[in-house]
């Protein structure tokens, strides 16, 4: 009894030793780690690792005629009733003391399995939702992909609405986000390359691109910036967006971010790199220039004209968004000869009982604005449109009757807000918003030459801009003429045959001519009758 019970007492020293040898903090550090042969360490092991984790499973179960196994998980990230159909497989085997290999081949009914030899890989990829089994005296463990964790299901992006085109939106689950873009672009060509981020959170990230369009420079360079993001955790695409940007303190955004899958797979066509990050389902496309701001994924589901038509016009509200308010300012406070007389006198009888200048008076109702904008987006979707709405008409008639504010200014205001909801992309009518203030600013000291030179600088600082190495004005500056098919104007599918040329590309052929070449030549078969016609011309001239 003495001698069994200093036998216990040494093999607890020993494993502690073991313990405390193996000590981390964070898992990388554990590639290190080795699987033991012995199943009591590895069991110790992790319940050691997570010791006070109640969602963590450990169940220990034996081999028929042979040796004992683990099996652990994390609950409610897998299917359990796989995970028990899979441990009832194991237990029926008869073969004595059975290798890994055998039982990976023969016993186990899952479909997707990966071995691996170290600890780090093997609690990464467990609390990503895999199982795991270690069998006694084997020094590698089995990976069992049967996840069952409960998602939000594919709905309609809400960000981005569409009167013509697909409705699905990316989720939250990295996986069926990879399956969609997959279900668009049904090519080998398609690469998914895994990078795990994040010291604490360990987030996995997909890069993706058309291995045979993108540039290889672009792709290492996309690799290389998320290779080196040393952070604890990454619970959404943006954190990684401003780490891998070229620029962090310039307002325009040099990274698209999109839910919709079909903008992601209509990107990779052109050559771009896609960054999928579990948890979140906006999806980073890189490289991204300042013209596509202004362009949606309907534009090229829509006919061509109606598309050319709506690029004006956005191009139009943004001029107006981002100057209106400081023209207002310049005019009214120093060039009040550029406007007619009518009008003039209608604007000066509506500010003659405003007791601010037409700057402070631009401030109050731009902060207003956006006050009532930000409160609408965060209040619950069954009140929050109501509110924005009431809260702008309520507050703009009463600041009229007031006199706190002029009716003009009103007007202007409400013209902004309105110009710059016609942006689709939601991160550059951001950088538009932020860029009025200032030009208000300018406006107020200047006049229109306050406003001249703030266009100036914003010009120099685009053309100074780059996202991986493309200048941010492509393909207006440097000029690119065969591109602009499809920035001032959205010309018909059949005569964008070529990929815009300002992005390095492997393949710049997107389609073949011959249908549009036939079409052209035969003039959409101008003057030619239909065969049912010809009969009844026939009919006619027999009778």
């Amino acid at each position: 009894m003495l001698r069994s019970s200093k036998r216990n007492k040494k093999e607890k020293n020993t494993l502690h030793e073991t313990l405390q040898k193996h000590d981390y903090q964070f898992i990388q550090d554990l590639r290190s780690v080795p699987i033991f042969m012995e199943l009591s360490e590895n069991k110790a092991y992790l319940s050691d690792l997570f010791k006070d984790c109640s969602d963590f499973v450990i169940r220990e179960f034996q081999l028929e005629h042979s040796s004992n196994a683990i099996m652990f998980f994390v609950d409610g990230m897998v299917d359990t009733e796989l995970a028990n159909d899979t441990m009832k497989s194991l237990m029926t085997l008869e073969d004595g003391e059975p290798l890994l290999d055998e039982i990976v081949q023969r016993n186990l009914p899952v479909s997707q399995t990966q071995k691996t030899d170290n600890y780090s890989d093997l609690l990464i990829s467990v609390l990503g939702g895999d199982v795991g089994l270690i069998v006694h005296n084997n020094n590698q463990a089995v990976l069992l992909g049967i996840r069952g964790m409960q998602t939000r299901s594919i709905s309609e992006p809400e960000t981005e609405s569409v009167i013509r085109g697909p409705r699905e939106g990316f989720v939250e689950n990295i996986r069926t986000n990879t399956s969609m873009l997959r279900r668009k672009l049904k090519t080998p060509h398609l690469k998914m390359k895994n990078l795990t981020i994040g010291r604490e959170s360990n987030t996995c990230v997909v890069v993706t691109y058309l291995e045979n369009l993108a540039d290889p420079g672009i792709v290492q360079e996309v690799l290389r910036r998320l290779e080196k993001i040393d952070i604890d955790a990454v619970l959404e695409s943006g954190y990684l967006e401003e780490f891998i940007q070229d620029s962090s303190y310039s307002p325009f955004p040099q990274v698209q971010y999109t839910e919709r899958p079909d903008t992601v797979a209509a990107a990779l066509l052109q050559g771009r790199v896609g960054i999928v990050v579990d948890g979140t389902p906006f999806v980073l496309i890189v490289p991204f220039v300042f013209t596509e701001i202004l362009q949606a994924s309907e534009d090229y589901y829509e006919r061509f004209q109606i598309a050319t038509l709506i690029r004006w016009l956005r191009y139009l509200f943004l001029v107006l968004s981002l100057l209106t308010p400081g023209l207002y300012v310049a005019i009214t406070t120093f060039h009040q000869d550029l406007l007619p007389t009518s009008l003039l006198l209608s604007v000066a009888a509506a500010r003659e009982a405003i007791p601010f200048p037409a700057v402070v008076e631009a401030l109050i109702m731009e902060v207003t604005f956006e006050g009532l904008r930000e409160a609408g987006i965060r209040l619950p979707k069954t009140i929050g449109s109501a509110v924005s709405i009431l809260g702008a008409l309520v507050v703009g008639q009463a600041a009229v009757q007031a006199g706190i504010v002029s009716a003009p200014m009103v007007i202007v205001v409400s013209m902004t807000g309105i110009a710059s909801f016609t942006i689709p992309r939601f991160n550059g009518a951001i950088a538009i918003r932020m860029l009025r203030f200032p030009i208000i600013f300018a406006a107020a000291v200047f006049g229109m030459f306050g406003i001249l030179i703030c266009i100036l600088i914003i010009l120099g600082h685009l053309a100074n801009l780059r996202s991986f190495g493309i200048p941010y004005l492509s393909p207006i500056g440097p000029l690119s003429a065969a591109d602009l098919k499809d920035v001032v104007i959205r010309n018909p599918w059949w005569a964008m045959r070529e990929r815009p040329e300002y992005m390095p590309l492997q393949d710049t052929v997107r389609q073949g001519d011959a249908l549009a070449t036939e079409i052209i030549m035969q003039e959409g078969q101008k003057g030619m009758s239909s065969q049912h016609q010809e009969k009844d011309d026939e009919g006619d001239a027999e009778s």
